[in-house]
């Protein structure tokens, strides 16, 4: 077993492994398969079994019970099964039925099952460039790795809105779990509230959620970190009671600082919280409550709706976005701020 391979009885506790991954088909494509369990794969430390793809129709083969599809994602081709429906195939007399008046008045059941069929079988049967969504299990097939498609289906998309929505969700899934290493320490065995980095997790989410009731309870719209330091003493003595036959830790003070740090950072990060201007005296505005901000949304909004192509339906998200991205490429191009990656800036 590899050093990099989690234990097979701790892959359940990773939510990649039971979910279907939307990864990039190249990344499906490099994945190295397991050498505990044959037909499981691992992207980094994460156990992979089930995937979600979508892509273009590139090439087509069809066969007696199954469609086979080569599906392009612009990162890489990837040949996937796709079994016919023996429904669909199974036409004929039994969906033909008339109203026993002879009349076609009125709703009739089977000529409605009969036009759902043909739709299912007009979704399901894919020409070249069409785009089609797929999740299945991977698998190895005379070494060239494929999908065995559980469903799929033909992505009607005329306007591309699937495909950059996809396209602006990926980097993040990507950010936020895929390239995040598998916890797999022997502590996540013990509960939620067992020691080492498992505490520290749960006393992490807990503080995330009574810093959030907090500030829509009481309308903050700024604060400092002492002003909300006293939210969490509780929390740390009734961890550190608990914890009090272990051996003796870190002191309660560098506690609270350590995990109240932690936690400002998942709030800045989720964008509940964040800095106007950055001095020693750490101030932080409360997104939903800061007016300023809400003032200069609509003030942009307001404006661009006066133009007859937003006049209807107002600003499209992606409108506002492609604003914003403007707005970054003129501060980089005057030197006010510098791209540190593709996602994320600092200021000089």
């Amino acid at each position: 077993m590899d050093a990099d391979e989690p234990q097979s009885m701790l892959w359940g506790l990773d939510p990649v492994f039971s979910a279907y991954s939307r990864l990039y088909i190249t990344d499906i494509l490099l994945m190295k398969e397991s050498r505990q369990v044959p037909g499981a794969y691992f992207y980094k430390t994460h156990p992979i079994f089930k995937v979600d793809v979508l892509g273009t129709v590139v090439y087509k083969r069809e066969r007696e019970d199954f469609y086979c599809y080569g599906v392009d994602d612009s990162t890489g081709v990837i040949n996937c099964l796709c079994w016919k429906d023996e429904k669909c195939s199974d036409q004929g007399g039994s969906t033909k039925c008339k109203d026993p008046s002879g009349s076609s008045r009125g709703f009739n059941i089977e000529d409605e099952l009969k036009r759902l069929t043909e739709a299912e079988q007009k979704s399901t049967v894919l020409e070249i460039g069409d785009l089609l969504r797929v999740r299945g299990t991977v698998k190895t097939s005379r070494d060239a790795r494929e999908i065995s498609a559980t469903s799929f289906y033909k992505v009607n998309d005329p306007v591309m809105a699937v495909h950059i929505s996809r396209m602006l969700e990926m980097p993040q899934l990507y950010r936020k779990c895929y390239d995040q290493p598998f916890q797999k320490t022997g502590d996540d065995l013990g509960g939620t509230e067992a020691g080492g980095s498992s505490r520290f997790h749960y006393l992490l989410s807990r503080s995330v959620l009574i810093l959030k009731e907090f500030f829509l309870e009481k309308e903050v719209a700024r604060f400092r970190p002492y002003d909300v330091e006293f939210l969490l003493h509780q929390l740390i003595q009734s961890s550190s009671a608990e914890q009090e036959s272990d051996q003796p830790g870190t002191s309660f003070a560098t506690q609270i600082r350590n995990l109240l740090k932690e936690t400002l950072s998942v709030l800045q990060d989720e964008g509940q919280i964040f800095r106007k201007i950055r001095t020693q005296d750490e101030v932080y505005n409360v997104t939903e409550q800061d007016k300023d901000l809400h003032t200069a949304i609509k003030d942009v909004l307001r404006e661009d709706t006066k133009r007859e192509k937003y006049a209807e339906k107002g600003c499209h998200v992606l409108h506002i976005l492609e604003m914003l991205e403007v707005a970054l490429t003129f501060l980089e191009c005057n030197s006010d701020i510098i791209s540190t990656t593709e996602a994320h800036y600092t200021v000089l």
